[in-house]
């Protein structure tokens, strides 16, 4: 089964905040999704521990 936790973030972009879906089956992933405002790629950097999500968004020339 699928656990997702949704949260806000700001586009390192556009600084819009922006609704990301997070898979909590996962304890650390990377992964690429285009902000809904501005369509630019951000990198989503995620690290869950127990009840913890660390959410790290960043433009693609931080990475």
């Amino acid at each position: 089964m699928l656990a997702l936790e949704s949260r806000q973030i700001g586009c390192p972009y556009c600084g819009e905040m922006i609704e990301v879906q997070i898979d909590c089956s996962l304890d650390q992933q990377q992964y690429i999704e285009d902000c809904s405002v501005c369509c630019r790629p951000i990198t989503l950097l995620v690290d869950i521990e127990g009840e913890t999500i660390t959410l790290n968004a960043q433009r693609e020339d931080e990475c």
